[in-house]
Formats: structure tokens, sequence, C-alpha cells
């Protein structure tokens, strides 16, 4: 979707200002914040797509005033309600007062370090041969879907080559809303900086960028 979380070469945002010696957590509460979304996550209600798309669904007005963590807990809220753990005037009582749907399963502090050393590997195998190969020219499809995706905006409809084929993945627009993993070839694409950015742009600039297999179509 074309959400506020998009903002590859937008203009009017300011400089990137990175952090000399950044703290993890600026506060306690982030490091809560991490904590929680994590439990929750392992209940197994929710894809890490979905999860994704709860955050870039947020209103452009809360989501551009709102720290990273706080992005975060705004979007849980958001997935704890869809799936029926709490209830609208349970957040507002800061109260349980429903019993709530019982979690598939529960997270146990022991079970953490194995947990998160595991991750959640989204490689899976695909039987058909990959469709492009290294070298060859492809442009990206130009959709602005209504629901996730994780080709950037201002990637679409834009010429490059395939630097390298990768393996199968989820495929993370279906993944997002329930319709099935249906795994695709990914592949690093390499763009000149003047076809992303415009003659203005830096010559000795390239963009690269993992696509599934179905942005692409060949030139």
């Amino acid at each position: 979707m074309n959400g506020p979380h998009d903002l590859g070469g937008q203009m009017g945002f300011g400089p990137v200002a990175p952090e000399t010696a950044e703290p993890v957590f600026h506060a306690d509460w982030e490091r809560r914040a991490l904590g929680v979304t994590l439990a929750t996550g392992a209940f197994g209600a929710w894809t890490i797509d979905e999860s994704r798309h709860a955050r870039e669904s947020l209103h452009p007005a809360t989501y551009y005033s709102a720290s990273y963590y706080e992005i975060w807990i705004r979007a849980l809220e958001v997935l704890l309600e869809r799936h029926g753990f709490v209830s609208t005037d349970e957040r507002a009582a800061g109260r349980a007062i429903w019993p709530g749907v019982k979690p598939k399963r529960v997270l146990n502090a022991a079970d953490v370090p194995g947990v998160l050393a595991r991750g959640g590997p989204c490689d899976r195998r695909v039987e058909a041969a990959p469709k492009f190969r290294a070298g060859d020219r492809v442009r990206t499809i130009n959709e602005h879907p209504a629901g996730h995706t994780r080709l950037p905006r201002y990637a679409r409809g834009r010429t490059g080559t395939v630097e390298a084929v990768r393996e199968g993945f989820v495929f993370p627009d279906t993944n997002a809303h329930g319709k099935g993993e249906n795994p695709q070839h990914v592949y690093t694409v390499v763009f000149d900086g003047r076809e992303i950015w415009g003659q203005g742009a830096d010559p000795l600039l390239t963009v690269s960028i993992d696509a599934w297999e179905s942005y692409l179509e060949r030139v």
C-alpha cells in the first residue's frame, strides 16, 4: 500500500541524522514495548507480514508523530483487538473485562533465548525454475495495491538489471492478509540512480532492491 512508511525519495522530511552512540532503548518503556510485541507475536495469531501491514496502516498523522516503538505498540493494539485478545473498552479501562481468545501458545521466559535464536525463517522451496537470471533486464510493475506490498513506491515502473537470483521466500503481499504463503523466487535488482531519482541524481549512484518474481517483467 502507499502508506506513510514508504518515504523513499520524498522531500520535506529533512535530512537523516543518525544519533552518535545511539542506545538500544531511549527509555524503559521501549524495552517493555519490544518484549510485549515479541510475546504476543508468539501467540501464533498473525504473521510478520500482517504485523508490518498493521504499522503501515496507521493514520499518517499518527505515524509521523510517533516514535519507533510507539508505532509498534499502536499497531499491536490493532492486532490484539482484531484477533479477539482484547476489546476497545478493555484498552480504555486498562484492564481485562471479557474472557477473550486464548492464544495458541504462550512464550515462557525460559524459552525466550531459544526462540530468538531460531528467529522466523521465511525461506521456502519453490518447485518452478526461476523466471529470470543474473544479467537480465527487467522492469518492475507499476501497481499501487490497497494491501501490503514489499515493492517500494519509488521503484515501481523502473528498469534495472538482475544482479542475483535468491532462494524462494514467502510472498508478503498475500501472507499479510491470510491468503497463503505462496512462495516465489526473489531477485536482487540494481537500478541506475537516474532511473530512480531523475537526471539530477548522482551518475555514480546505484540502488538495489530485493524483488519477488511477480514484481518483475522482462524488458
